[in-house]
């Protein structure tokens, strides 16, 4: 599947904006955790691109959130290691691989980055750097919704926070415009 036939399978499942734009973050920071390893970016992007995917549909049973997308994913031939990754994400199943523990980090870390992005006096993530992003990290009560245990799992990649969190910044500004920051 191309990224373009992607991306009109997400946009039809998934209508709010706020939404598209964390998808379009996790795509941008796995491709570029991706090009950091070595990786293939556009597989671990197709992951990120796809990790949401039934999540306007199962919003109100999170404990099925990923299931639905697991059997699309299936009965559209992808590969059991982006839906095992996919699933892990969500904690359906533990984290094992890079991809995997890529994108357990990188969903809530996209989100921390948004809100110090918005809050920063520039509003936007090119005034941001990881020197500010530790700070908005240390305080529990920023972004609480960002599950700082999840994003200190970065460690599972031999990442120290500080460069887990740079590498989801610089994939983050790649498409600043595009998220709207």
């Amino acid at each position: 599947m191309t990224r373009e036939e992607a991306l009109e399978w997400v946009k039809s499942e998934i209508k709010a904006p706020n939404l598209l734009k964390h998808i379009f973050a996790v795509e941008a920071s796995s491709r570029r955790l991706a090009e950091h390893f070595g990786e293939n970016p556009d597989y671990w992007a197709m992951a990120g691109l796809l990790h949401d995917l039934d999540y306007e549909r199962t919003i109100h049973k999170p404990e099925k959130h990923t299931w639905l997308t697991a059997e699309w994913l299936k009965e559209k031939g992808f590969d059991e290691g982006l839906i095992y990754a996919v699933r892990a994400h969500a904690e359906a199943v533990p984290p094992k691989s890079k991809l995997d523990w890529t994108l357990f980090s990188v969903d809530p870390a996209t989100g921390l980055v948004v809100a110090a992005a918005l809050m920063h006096p520039s509003k936007s993530l090119a005034g941001l750097d990881v020197p500010f992003l530790m700070k908005r990290y240390k305080e529990k009560r920023f972004a609480a919704g960002a599950r700082r245990e999840s994003i200190a799992a970065c460690s599972n990649l031999e990442l120290s926070l500080e460069d887990f969190l740079g590498l989801v910044l610089d994939g983050m500004k790649r498409i600043s415009d595009e998220l709207g920051l």
